[in-house]
C-alpha cells in the first residue's frame, strides 16, 4: 500500500512537472505576441495568425495562378514568361474557334472540345451515381446492422488509396487477360476487350472513379444522418408516417447541407478527373476517354511541340466553368432556401 501511495505522488508530480515546461514553453511566446498585439490591436490578431496559411497559399495557390494567367496571352515555345511573344487573347481565340459548338469536328481545336464533351459525360454519369451510391450506402450503415463498424471501414479504404493503385489494380482486373476475363473463360463466355471499345472504356472510368471515391461521400452524408435528432423520426413512428413519407419529409430536408457539399465536391472532383482515367485508359481508345485535364496535359507536356500559352488558356477556362457551375449550385440552394 505504501509503495502504491509512493507511485502515485512520483506519477502526480512528473505530470505536474510537465506541464510546468509546458507552460514555460507558451510563455516564451507571450512577450513577442503582446509586442505584436501592442501595434495592430486586438482586431489585427486573428490576421497575425492566419498569416502563415496566407502566405502559404499566396505563393501556391495565386502566385502561380496569375503566372498562368499570364501565359495564357502568350504564344511560342520558351519556356521563360520574360522570352514569351505577348499573343492577347490569340489562344483563347483558337480555342472557342467553332462553326458549331455542338460538333466539335466543327471546331479548330477539336481536341479541346472532344476532351470538354467527354468530361461533361463523364461529370453527369459519375456525378449522378456517386451521390445516389453514396447516399444508399449511408442510409444502410446508419442502421443498427451487425458488423457496421467493420463495413464503414471497408467502404472508406479506398479513399486511403492513391488513385494511380486503385487505376493499377483495375487496370490489372480488366486486361484481356486480367481476373475479370478469367472468370468469364472459366464460366464459358468469351473474353471481353474492355478497353478496346468506347463504351466500355467510359463505363469502367466512371465505375473506377465512384468506387475509388464513394467512401469519402458516404461518411459526410453519414455523419449528416446521424445529426438528426432521433427524436424526429420516434414522432413519425408514434404518428404512423411511412419511411418513403418520413425520408422526404425529414430525412432529405434536413440533410440538405451535407447532400449539397457533396454535390458541389464531386462536381469539381469529377470536372477535374486526370490521374485514375490517365492510368487505366490512357485517354483511349483514340479520344474517347480523354478528358480536359488529359488534353490541357498532353498540350502543355507531352506533345513535341510544348504549347503552354495554349493548355493555360485551357485551364483558365477549365476554371471559368467550375466558378459558374460553382456559384449556380449556390444560387439555386440560397433560391430553394429562401422559397
Amino acid at each position: 500500500m505504501a509503495n502504491l501511495t509512493d507511485r502515485i505522488k512520483i506519477s502526480d508530480r512528473l505530470a505536474g512537472a510537465a506541464a510546468w515546461l509546458v507552460l514555460q514553453f507558451f510563455r516564451l511566446f507571450e512577450i513577442p505576441l503582446s509586442f505584436i498585439q501592442r501595434i495592430v490591436g486586438v482586431r489585427g490578431m486573428p490576421w497575425i495568425f492566419l498569416l502563415p496559411n496566407l502566405a502559404f497559399f499566396g505563393l501556391f495557390v495565386v502566385i502561380p495562378l496569375c503566372i498562368n494567367l499570364a501565359f495564357s496571352f502568350t504564344g511560342g515555345t520558351d519556356l521563360y514568361l520574360s522570352d514569351r511573344v505577348y499573343t492577347g487573347t490569340e489562344q483563347y481565340g483558337f480555342l472557342l474557334d467553332c462553326e458549331t459548338f455542338g460538333d466539335p469536328i466543327t471546331c479548330r481545336e477539336d481536341r479541346f472540345w472532344k476532351g470538354l464533351y467527354n468530361t461533361a459525360t463523364f461529370t453527369v454519369f459519375q456525378v449522378t451515381f456517386l451521390v445516389l451510391f453514396s447516399m444508399i450506402t449511408a442510409l444502410i450503415l446508419n442502421r443498427e446492422i451487425r458488423g457496421r463498424g467493420f463495413f464503414r471501414a471497408v467502404f472508406f479504404f479506398p479513399v486511403l488509396l492513391s488513385p494511380v493503385v486503385v487505376a493499377l489494380i483495375w487496370k490489372w482486373i480488366l486486361l484481356r487477360d486480367g481476373i475479370l476475363n478469367a472468370f468469364l473463360v472459366s464460366v464459358g463466355l468469351d473474353k471481353i476487350l474492355f478497353f478496346v471499345s468506347p463504351e466500355w472504356s467510359m463505363f469502367w472510368a466512371v465505375f473506377v472513379s465512384i468506387w475509388a471515391h464513394m467512401g469519402f461521400y458516404t461518411l459526410i452524408l453519414l455523419a449528416g444522418l446521424q445529426a438528426i435528432p432521433p427524436d424526429l423520426y420516434e414522432a413519425a413512428e408514434m404518428d404512423g408516417t411511412s419511411k418513403e413519407r418520413v425520408f422526404w419529409r425529414i430525412t432529405l430536408p434536413l440533410l440538405w447541407p451535407n447532400l449539397l457539399v457533396v454535390v458541389v465536391l464531386a462536381l469539381i472532383k469529377g470536372v477535374q478527373i486526370f490521374d485514375e482515367v490517365f492510368v487505366l485508359t490512357g485517354g483511349g481508345p483514340g479520344t474517347a476517354t480523354q478528358f480536359i485535364v488529359q488534353y490541357i496535359y498532353n498540350t502543355g507536356f507531352t506533345e513535341p511541340v510544348r504549347n503552354f500559352g495554349l493548355a493555360s488558356a485551357a485551364s483558365i477556362v477549365l476554371g471559368l466553368v467550375l466558378f459558374v457551375l460553382t456559384i449556380t449550385q449556390l444560387a439555386a440552394t440560397r433560391a430553394r432556401d429562401n422559397g
